[in-house]
């Protein structure tokens, strides 16, 4: 078997409520391999959010590791973190975070620049990536210009434009009407078997999960399979 692109060990997160504190996650152990499409499903409130953020560097987990890889996501400084992260993983959010000011060329572009890759190569591949998304005449507008679903595939093209080995995706179609979620969600499994990354989805809807090659479920702060 191949090296997992994620692997998540004994991952525990705490919480400080007052006097008391609040185990969110009890020893999460996840593996998922190269082209891998997993689901995590679960209630308000149990900590999904919180172990995808733990997965892509984004908080500290109380104990435990996680490897993108191979290599440790924590331990280390912010500059090698966002580094590993930039490198390997993309990210989509129920909300497009889309920075206003820039065109959608522009955001699409930006984790190209950041790796210091040239303004016009990096331009070049964000154009080609929001025509794939069907946003190839929209690429000067900034997001206030855009609709929700245009937003959100700008976005989609934005976190696959490193090419990333792990696509981290939280309620990506959780603020988008049946149309429009289901566009991005055909959008985003398309590119993953099109690039073979690496798709974990945080989700309420079981008819994305039941779209995916695995569903997990976190419980009481442990992750088991959906029955």
């Amino acid at each position: 078997m191949t090296n997992p692109v994620l692997d998540c060990r004994g991952v525990v997160r705490r919480f400080n409520e007052g006097a008391s504190t609040l185990v969110v996650l009890h020893g999460v152990d996840l593996k998922v391999q190269p082209a891998e499409r997993v689901a995590i499903i679960g209630t308000s409130g149990s900590g999904k959010t919180t172990l995808l953020q733990i997965m892509g560097g984004l908080d500290e987990p109380d104990e435990g590791e996680v490897f993108i890889n191979g290599e440790a996501m924590h331990g280390t400084d912010e500059s090698a973190k966002g580094e590993l992260r930039n490198r390997n993983v993309g990210f989509v959010y129920q909300f497009h975070h889309l920075l206003p000011e820039f065109t959608a060329e522009e955001n699409v572009a930006m984790p190209l620049m950041i790796r210091r890759e040239p303004k016009a190569t990096a331009i070049l591949q964000a154009r080609e990536l929001l025509g794939r998304v069907g946003l190839g005449g929209r690429l000067n507008h900034k997001p206030g210009e855009l609709s929700g679903g245009e937003r959100q595939r700008a976005a989609v093209a934005r976190a696959l434009i490193t090419r990333p080995q792990l696509v981290l995706a939280d309620e990506p179609t959780g603020n988008l009407d049946a149309g429009n979620g289901a566009h991005v969600l055909n959008l985003m499994l398309e590119l993953n078997q099109e690039l073979k990354t690496s798709l974990v989805i945080v989700t309420h809807d079981h008819s994305i999960a039941a779209r995916m090659d695995r569903i997990l479920l976190l419980e009481d702060g442990t992750l088991k399979p959906s029955s």
